[in-house]
């Protein structure tokens, strides 16, 4: 029988550089968690004067970024604070996460400061001069609309990039934030030697050299093939000359990157022997850490934007999601759906017609029916991506509603509903999306195990319609199992199965607090899906007359 097992008394050292925060999870050879640390930037370094960790650049419509260089005096601060805490000495792996799609740009010659760290000196003492660009486009810049058209219009459509590189050209990808730089500052492009993800940039100053982009994370960016898992040529040549040598060669996620650099060993005490595992994005590392390893496995993060993460064999990427290689698997996918309104618009509406109370709002989601009495709801509070909407709420009761066929309905829109059925008809909206938008992604349904996890995820009445209405059972964290998971493989000579490392380990530790739901009555299940298809056609009909803001 094969030996998983992790050498004992070790450490994995998990990061998530995020876009407020870099976090630190360590957890021991049984995954128990040993130390966490956060370095807030706003707060412990507010000489970048960032608010929320970002600069938004008035001059410029949509314009977002973050210092570069906030993100490596932060790793000085964690390393210290992690210091104090744990044995370096113990940790046998590292990886982490990245906010996905910030980009990092390295001027010529900037390998060999990379390379001859002064351990007498911290890192931002040595980095002040060796980015081309010293603020990095993030995921919340939406500067690039004009540059996604021309890349989609360069490669033969919207539909034929996402066919080829998992999405449509999305404003925050990388892929138009490098064109942009090429198109309005090319001076700057023809200075840069290595453009990184965040990902690889942190994964870079670990090693001492440039780590390669992981496939997984470089499916965020408009540029991998994601089938071949390499640089599509023909999105490469759509958006920006001599690109593939700025990138490097992709690698899989559960690859080495490198041992940690003389500098760390010196510095902090790390063993010679320390790997670096790639880093990957946030998106990817967050469905490492619930665990999802199965084709039908459904994820749903109900936070501040609701999430949901899917894994498939057979992915058919759409105008709409996104399809990424699997972190955690050499030939399988995952899917994720991105949804703005999330918390915050539960929030909106509790404090509109539930006394700002979730005491209340719960009890209105118990006092009114499953379905609603056929009375549907829009609500977005902020521009939606899922579907691509504009701010507003759209209500509308269904005439000739028995929820048994669609053939009769007929939708009678209001500019309001009672205070109960607001509550239900924004709960039920939200799941019925993302329903509907889980099965037209080609997803298996019912998912065979569905995890809700995030701020709403505690909240009783909402995961009871959830599980209503998908019928089943139902990110520092996702870094550190994949160190221990790349410390596996590279043990091993080659891959293993992620789970094959946790699933003894399960019942024990912190990794099973994820809650699942429970399955749904199948004849509800069944109606839901017939008021779905009515949502969906108001739906495509709102996409028609608003779509796209």
């Amino acid at each position: 029988m094969a030996d998983f097992s992790l050498p004992q008394d070790s450490f994995f050292l998990g990061f998530d550089s995020s876009t407020q925060s870099l976090k630190a999870t360590v957890l021991d050879s049984n995954f128990n968690t040993v130390a966490a640390e956060l370095v807030h930037f706003d707060s412990e370094l507010p000489h970048y004067k960032t608010k929320d960790g970002v600069y938004r650049d008035p001059s410029v419509y949509g314009r977002i970024v973050s210092p570069t260089l906030l993100w490596v005096e932060a790793l000085d601060i964690m390393l210290d604070k992690l210091f104090k805490k744990i044995d370096f000495g113990k940790v046998a792996a590292v990886s982490g996460s990245g906010q996905q799609h910030g980009s990092v740009y390295w001027k010529n010659g900037s390998l060999s400061i990379l390379s001859s760290l002064d351990p007498k000196k911290q890192l931002v003492e040595q980095f002040a001069e060796v980015f081309s660009i010293k603020e990095s486009p993030i995921w919340m810049d939406s500067s690039t609309t004009e540059q996604c058209r021309k890349i989609e219009e360069a490669v033969g459509g919207a539909q034929e990039l996402s066919s080829l590189t998992g999405s449509r050209a999305y404003e925050r990808f990388t892929g138009p934030q490098i064109r942009r730089i090429y198109e309005t500052q090319p001076e700057v492009y023809n200075q840069t030697e290595r453009i990184s993800l965040v990902s690889s940039f942190m994964a870079s100053l670990l090693i001492g050299g440039y780590a390669s982009i992981d496939e997984t994370d470089g499916a965020g960016m408009n540029l991998l093939d994601i089938k071949q898992r390499t640089w599509s040529k023909k999105a490469l040549d759509a958006t920006a000359p001599s690109l593939e040598e700025k990138l490097g060669k992709p690698a899989p996620a559960y690859a080495v990157a490198g041992f940690i650099a003389s500098y760390f060993v010196e510095r902090y005490k790390f063993s010679n022997n320390c790997l670096v595992i790639q880093w990957s994005g946030d998106n990817p590392n967050s469905l490492a850490g619930l665990t999802l390893n199965t084709p039908g496995d459904l994820a749903i993060s109900l936070g501040t934007s609701d999430t949901v993460f899917g894994i498939t064999d057979e992915p058919q990427p759409r105008l709409e999601g996104h399809v990424f290689p699997n972190p955690v698997d050499t030939k399988g996918f995952m899917v994720m759906l991105c949804y703005k309104n999330g918390s915050l618009t539960r929030e909106d509406i509790r404090n509109q017609y539930a006394e700002k109370s979730w005491d209340v709002f719960n009890r209105f989601m118990q006092q009114t029916p499953p379905l609603n009495d056929g009375k549907l709801g829009f609500y977005y509070k902020e521009h939606e991506i899922l579907p691509p909407l504009p701010v507003g709420y759209h209500r509308y009761i269904l005439k000739n509603f028995t929820g048994d066929t669609v053939d009769d309905m007929v939708e009678h829109e209001v500019n309001e509903f009672d205070a109960p059925s607001e509550v239900r008809a924004l709960v039920e909206g939200q799941f019925l999306s993302m329903r509907a938008h889980v099965e037209r992604f080609g997803m298996p349904f019912p998912p065979r195990r569905l995890i809700a996890t995030g701020g709403a995820s505690a909240n009783d009445c909402i995961l009871g319609s959830l599980a209503s209405i998908f019928g089943c059972d139902s990110a520092s964290l996702g870094a550190a199992l994949r160190a221990a998971h790349g410390w596996l493989c590279n043990a091993k000579g080659g891959f293993v199965p992620f789970e094959s490392m946790y699933k003894d380990k399960l019942e024990k530790t912190s990794l099973n607090s994820k809650l699942s739901v429970e399955a749904g009555d199948s004849t509800l299940v069944s109606k839901y899906a017939i008021v779905m298809k009515k949502r969906m056609e108001i739906e495509n009909r709102l996409v028609e007359k608003l779509g796209r803001w």
